[in-house]
């Protein structure tokens, strides 16, 4: 169990924090700044998942940097971020701040890459993270803590960067599945 493997693990570990800062029920006012109104537990929340996402960033830095790279870290991290993202993408929309639909179509591209991942696992193949697929994460990851903290400290525009941001990991999200499957259209050739 080296240090990428632990931090992934602590990845794991923030997720009932960060679900816990956003489900309990404090009612602890609201923050006014810069034309953003925010509630002080979504703010706790939006730390936690930024301290989560860091650590995703860390745990490959470190991997590769040290050459710690585990079959379990291509494993777990992966489902890590996953879980992460869906996790508070999923409380965007209870929360009213994230179209449903537009996770619905998050949340299927993700799976359907992971059932791709699988398959080509299967075929003896490792279907490596590719640079549109950082982007799309990236992207996932900003818009969860901008809808999170009301756009602060950006409120003051006249559009919202949380909204920018959700509809354009959308895009990426939906053009990086596309660009895995037709690459990898092969692995479905006995069925076509």
């Amino acid at each position: 169990m080296n240090l990428p493997n632990k931090l992934t693990i602590f990845r794991i570990l923030l997720i009932p924090v960060f679900l816990l800062l956003v489900e309990l029920p404090l009612d602890w006012g609201t923050w006014h700044f810069l034309g953003s109104a925010i509630d002080p537990h979504l703010f706790l929340a939006a730390l936690v998942f930024i301290f989560a996402s860091f650590t995703d960033w860390l745990d490959g830095y470190i991997a590769r940097r040290d050459h710690l790279v585990t079959n379990f870290g291509k494993f777990a991290d992966p489902i890590a971020d996953k879980m992460l993202v869906a996790t508070a993408l999923i409380e965007l929309v209870t929360l009213g701040k994230a179209p449903g639909w537009v996770v619905s179509l998050i949340l299927m591209r993700e799976l359907a890459v992971s059932g791709l991942r699988l398959i080509l696992v299967q075929e003896g193949e490792v279907m490596a993270a590719k640079f549109i697929g950082k982007v799309k994460t990236m992207t996932q990851m900003f818009a969860v803590i901008f809808l999170l903290v009301d756009d602060a400290p950006f409120g003051f525009l006249p559009f919202s960067i949380g909204q920018v941001l959700l509809y354009l990991a959308l895009f990426f999200t939906l053009y990086s599945g596309f660009d895995y499957f037709i690459k990898n259209k092969k692995v479905f050739s006995d069925g076509l």
